[in-house]
């Protein structure tokens, strides 16, 4: 059935003109070798429109066509789809009549689809035809938590609010009147909005929200457990009254929209005082947003509340034992570095401690602590502010990233004139750290002298509680990533789990994450290592077989055999080591 009606669908394309014969062959090739569907083929590589296309499917397959912006689906249909089977299979329910459910769907041939809906909502499946864009906007508006309350709110807004062109953004700049946006930004509905935004991502635990202006619409991204997820789409013409009540809240300039901006707010949520930094981002259809939550309550339990398995944590607090001497922390962006550095100067925290860091930008306000923000367009960067803070007398010092040899060069010598140094790389492990401090140019003897502690970690996702199941993972699989399932046996583990997907988790299977550290403490042979400019790969070896390091994969299969994480995150997070 399916072969020939794409027969039949390219019949029908090249009698209607729609497509060249030299595109459509291309898309035909594009198919044989890479697969995937013909249709998105041509769409994807702007050789027919989406809407054009949909018409000559539903001519040759005798399905009616549906435009989703025209309807409005009962909350009662909603409930019968979960979410992850709409995403999955790009369709949503239209209607019910008796014991028929008329669903839109994207591709109506996918059997599988419509035998699942079969099983899932005990109904016949009668499909119409939609686009994919129109019924990825649908599942958003129609899924998420505030989706109904949003619709309402809009409704209060009147339709000749400030349009921005499609054109592009210095066009559409040039288009909008500042006075007006400026009092739309503070007219209730638009107010009500952006508090429901920001109330929804506290309330489904995101770490950042992502308001991004598309052509014709603004969509709204919530990163939840370090994946980013669809929360709602919002009409074209509120996006400059959304993003001018932003900037205001931020205290930027809303005239400005030309260059990138930086700004914070706070709010209270729940009893919780979360400060949100916020970045602005001018691209093609108007300015991007993303605001990074930052809750100060979480740096109060100290690392010991940081998920890290005990081993690496003895480790870890060993060296913060040491009264000077360098620690680093390493990872890659988003692997929860920033978070480990303000928890031990949270818990280092005492009158009798002069404490001050200097970041680009300040993350979190810590009582108690000297917080210096780099500025380098002024001159005030990472090294000069560190000479300046040197000369305050210093018990400890955080330095949000070491990116230069200069400020690597005065880092490792402050941290052997009696100062404890806590700083960032971006390397992949603990031993790599050590040799990107070399590559800087830093002498050997200097790094061998002051480096007390290199530390790497990741953060995984937690299976959710809720929808946790076992799962088999056959024996060669296992092996095949260097596990034995005897050695996993005398250990007792009879279960392996995952998360089938729920509502507490967004139907991810996931909810919260954990960190994971590799923590390689410096002693005399690696010293000596340093010394000799010993590579990296030597280094970590002597490290596992006789100082007993845990890897980032020996911690991410711990937490796997524990139940506390999937085999999938394990391989997702970690890499053979």
């Amino acid at each position: 059935m399916v072969g020939s009606f794409r027969d039949k669908l390219i019949d029908a394309l090249v009698k209607s003109k729609l497509v060249k014969e030299q595109d459509l062959k291309a898309a035909l090739d594009i198919q044989h070798k890479f697969g995937g569907s013909l249709g998105k083929i041509l769409i994807e590589r702007g050789f027919i429109a989406e809407k054009e296309l949909m018409v000559v499917m539903s001519k040759q397959l005798n399905i009616p066509p549906i435009d989703l912006s025209k309807y409005k689906v009962d909350k009662s249909l909603i409930d019968l789809i979960p979410e992850k089977v709409a995403r999955q299979y790009s369709l949503v329910p239209v209607s019910r009549l008796g014991k028929v459910l008329t669903v839109a769907m994207s591709d109506p041939l996918n059997l599988f689809a419509i035998d699942d809906l079969k099983m899932l909502t005990k109904f016949q499946i009668d499909p119409v035809i939609a686009t994919e864009n129109d019924i990825k906007e649908a599942i958003n508006n129609y899924y998420g938590g505030h989706a109904q309350e949003i619709a309402k709110i809009l409704e209060e807004i009147p339709q000749e609010g400030v349009e921005i062109k499609d054109e592009g953004a210095e066009e559409a700049e040039e288009e909008l009147d500042i006075g007006e946006m400026a009092e739309e930004s503070k007219s209730a509905p638009i107010v009500k909005i952006v508090s429901l935004i920001l109330n929804e991502a506290m309330k489904r635990r995101a770490s950042d929200i992502h308001i991004e202006p598309c052509e014709k619409s603004l969509r709204i991204r919530y990163r939840i457990d370090g994946t980013l997820h669809d929360a709602f789409t919002l009409p074209k013409r509120n996006q400059s009254a959304i993003v001018a009540r932003l900037k205001i809240m931020s205290k930027l300039d809303i005239t400005e929209m030309r260059i990138p901006q930086d700004g914070r707010f706070k709010i209270n949520f729940e009893g919780r005082e979360i400060d949100f930094r916020v970045s602005v981002l001018p691209i093609t259809f108007g300015g991007k947003i993303v605001l990074r939550a930052l809750d100060k309550s979480s740096l109060s339990t100290g690392v010991d509340k940081l998920g890290f398995l005990p081993g690496p944590m003895n480790i870890f607090k060993t060296a913060l034992e040491r009264p000077y001497g360098m620690l680093l922390v390493t990872g890659p962006t988003g692997s929860g570095k920033s978070t480990t550095l303000y928890s031990i100067i949270t818990q280092l925290n005492t009158p009798e401690r002069n404490i001050v860091t200097l970041e680009d930008p300040v993350e979190y306000e810590v009582e108690g602590v000297t917080q210096i923000q780099a500025k380098p367009e002024i001159g005030l960067t990472f090294s000069n502010g560190l000479k300046s803070i040197l000369r305050q007398s210093p018990d400890i010092v955080m330095v949000g990233e070491i990116r230069d040899f200069e400020t690597a060069d005065i880092a490792i010598k402050a941290s052997l004139t009696g100062q404890l140094i806590l700083s960032t790389l971006h390397t992949n492990d603990s031993a790599g750290a050590i040799t990107r401090l070399i590559d800087m140019g830093v002498e050997p003897f200097l790094v061998a002298s002051s480096l007390v502690l290199a530390s790497a970690q990741r953060l995984m996702r937690k299976i959710c509680p809720a929808c946790k199941a076992p799962v088999e993972i056959p024996d060669a699989v296992l092996k095949r990533f260097g596990l034995d399932p005897a050695d996993i046996a005398k250990r007792g583990v009879k279960n392996f789990y995952k998360g089938e997907g729920c509502e507490k988790c967004n139907n991810s299977g996931y909810y919260g994450r954990l960190g994971i550290l590799e923590a390689l403490l410096v002693d005399d042979k690696v010293r000596d290592m340093i010394m000799k400019k010993t590579s990296s790969d030597l280094i970590k070896d002597y490290a596992i077989k006789e100082l007993h390091m845990m890897t980032l994969r020996d911690n991410a299969v711990e937490n796997f055999l524990k139940g506390i994480t999937s085999f999938e995150e394990v391989l997702r997070v970690t890499s053979e080591d």
